[in-house]
């Protein structure tokens, strides 16, 4: 159980941490929301335990790098059911497509993933279903020069949290706190559920 806030502070940042670096963690492939209230699921590259900012990757045709664009207000929303957790997170987004944190992200990428960038842009409408890849690369992964193409495609959106919802589910009673980025710190409170 969880007495103190700092508890639950530090419960956040370890969740985080490994849900950017375990694939296996239910909280991997969080719900990202933008502001005009679309929602999709995306898979977890980064938390910056410093910065409080969490790293996803997109396709810079995306149509949600232009919603970002037009208003950078975002939301997360991740759940592990096993541990009876969710967290939401709300601050700014910002898609980047050049600069060293994107040229790091795509550097740490294995060409399987890169191959993403290659095809159709994300919405391109078709007349059969498609995964909008070139055909020579279904199913087969690229070598380094394949992908060379995809690069301008490749987008790191980083989501600087500014707010803290952590909801704990408990047969006893679930349990609720809430913190807000305060100059530089994260003072938070308890909350009912």
């Amino acid at each position: 159980m969880f007495e103190t806030l700092d508890q639950v502070r530090e419960d956040v940042k370890r969740r985080l941490v490994r849900a950017a670096e375990d694939r296996k963690q239910a909280m991997h492939t969080p719900c990202v929301i933008t502001s005009d209230v679309d929602a999709r699921t995306m898979v977890l590259r980064e938390f910056d335990i410093e910065a409080w900012t969490l790293r996803f990757h997109t396709d810079i045709r995306s149509p949600k790098v232009a919603a970002i664009a037009a208003d950078p207000r975002m939301a997360v929303l991740l759940y592990d059911k096993g541990a009876k957790t969710q967290i939401r997170a709300r601050g700014t987004g910002k898609v980047m497509s050049e600069g060293a944190v994107v040229d790091r992200a795509w550097e740490n990428s294995i060409n399987f993933a890169k191959r993403c960038y290659l095809g159709e842009g994300p919405g391109a409408v078709s007349t059969e279903p498609t995964s909008g890849l070139p055909a020579e690369f279904e199913g087969v992964e690229p070598d380094d020069e394949q992908v060379l193409p995809a690069r301008p495609n490749f987008a790191v959106l980083l989501i600087e949290i500014a707010e803290i919802d952590w909801l704990y589910l408990a047969h006893t009673g679930h349990v609720r706190a809430q913190f807000a980025r305060a100059m530089g710190d994260w003072p938070g409170r308890w909350v009912t559920p």
